[in-house]
């Protein structure tokens, strides 16, 4: 079951060998949240076998970022200090987005929306990309 509040904030794009995949509703900046399935609240306890699942489907859309979506750096993170669950952010940054150098957090000052043909086209390309089984 994912958190209220993440599923408030995300939309849904499906599920990976490690857990839900999820889209930050703010299209200003790319910004993935992998959902692994674990009660644990901290990544760095999962079981070396299961660390390594979700370190995989991190990296797959990591990569996916950066080659289909043509941004060169992505940051990395999990936090949980607002969201316990487990849960890690996957995010492409690019010089001149909305808060470059900032972090994401608290300083996204613009707000975009996804199209629905354009989260379609995304869950079709992960699905191929990084194994996104879609929802």
């Amino acid at each position: 079951m994912i958190h209220p509040q993440l599923l408030a904030d995300c939309h849904v794009l499906g599920t990976m060998p490690s857990g839900v995949l999820l889209l930050n509703q703010n299209a200003i900046v790319p910004w993935f949240i992998l959902v692994p399935d674990s009660d644990l609240e901290d990544v760095l306890d999962l079981s070396p076998g299961q660390l390594k699942t979700v370190l995989e489907d991190c990296q797959a859309v990591s990569s996916f970022v950066k080659q289909q979506l043509g941004f060169a750096k992505v940051n990395f993170a999990g936090l949980g200090n607002v969201v316990p669950q487990m849960h890690l952010h996957i995010i492409g940054r690019a010089e001149g987005d909305d808060c470059w150098p900032q972090p994401v957090w608290g300083n996204l000052n613009e707000v975009g929306e996804y199209a629905p043909k354009q989260l379609i086209e995304w869950r079709r390309k992960l699905s191929a990309a990084a194994n996104l089984v879609v929802v």
